[in-house]
């Protein structure tokens, strides 16, 4: 397990509690009442830390190393059911956005979602989760091939942003995005979107638009990276903190600027502390979220969606 510096309090304790129980293995010192101490130590100790995370602690959880990842998801909620498909038809596959259909729980979706790596080849080879306008027209692609078969379609979102590069702008990035968005809106199946980590960005928006929008409580979700903020309006990243905090980017920053539908719960510490418990609340969520929307008529569900975007951002003093 890797821990991050707000985190190192617990391993403190974790380590001691793993040193105690191996006196008491090979010893005939009786541990037991130490033990206790420490590990009711250990529990108060994470409770007072995650139940009190700043911004910039969230953004670091949800890069957190060992935290499930889109394809983490989909291969926990959809089982040998996922069949991943591939290719723009135009340009050539992007690693960094897959896609595919899946069943969860006896319904079928069309899923699609960013795929980070997880060591220093598969970040590579999937661009760090940065997809390239192939990627958004393979996403599109698919969503497109889902409302012709009336399938309704899921997207799960985990990206630092769309890829920057010289080559992405030249194979028009920006349309693209803006693409996506526009048919997203009009699409005429139902459309449920999950943040599982990152959701930076216009990298995010392009396959962000739904009927229904949740994001898992250590996530975040900006039109920009604290990092990125705090250079543009600091000349420095050393004022990211303060950037996170500005932003207002956290599940429950969105949730209360209406942004979001839900937020889904994690288990104490993070996805990664209990990954099983992770799965099957995303997957009640999803479900949850189809059967408020699978009664209503196509017209009705477009006609919600778009206002449901239109009212963002409307405020009253």
């Amino acid at each position: 397990m890797e821990y991050l510096d707000f985190e190192l309090p617990i391993k403190e304790l974790e380590d001691q509690l793993a040193k105690c129980q191996i006196i008491g293995q090979e010893s005939d010192v009786d541990v037991t009442e130490t033990c206790t101490q420490i590990n009711k130590k250990l529990v108060d100790t994470k409770k007072n830390i995650y139940e009190n995370l700043t911004a910039w602690q969230r953004v670091q959880l949800s890069r957190h190393p060992s935290r499930p990842y889109t394809l983490d998801h989909i291969r926990a909620i959809c089982g040998e059911s996922f069949l991943e498909l591939h290719g723009d038809r135009t340009f050539k596959d992007d690693k960094a956005m897959i896609g595919g259909l899946g069943k969860i729980g006896g319904q079928s979706f069309m899923i699609v979602g960013q795929q980070k790596g997880f060591n220093t080849k598969t970040r590579q080879y999937r661009n760090f989760g940065m997809a390239n306008p192939e990627g958004y027209r393979k996403a599109l692609r698919l969503m497109k091939m889902a409302e012709k078969f009336n399938i309704p379609v899921l997207t799960l979102i985990d990206t630092p942003g769309a890829y920057p590069g010289l080559e992405a702008e030249e194979r028009g990035q920006g349309e693209a995005i803006a693409r996506n968005i526009f048919e997203m809106v009009r699409l005429k199946v139902p459309i449920i979107t999950v943040i599982v980590g990152e959701g930076a960005s216009g990298g995010a928006l392009g396959i962000g638009v739904g009927d229904k929008v949740f994001m898992l409580e250590n996530t975040w979700y900006s039109v920009i990276s604290p990092e990125s903020c705090s250079s543009i309006l600091w000349k420095s990243w050393e004022y990211k903190e303060r950037a996170a905090d500005a932003l207002k980017l956290t599940s429950a920053d969105m949730k209360s600027q209406k942004l979001v539908d839900d937020i889904i719960p994690e288990p104490l510490g993070g996805a990664h502390y209990d990954r099983e418990t992770t799965f099957k609340t995303v997957s009640e969520y999803i479900l949850k979220g189809f059967n408020e929307l699978k009664d209503l008529s196509t017209e009705d569900l477009i006609a919600q969606r778009m206002a449901k975007y239109c009212a963002m951002g409307e405020f009253q003093e």
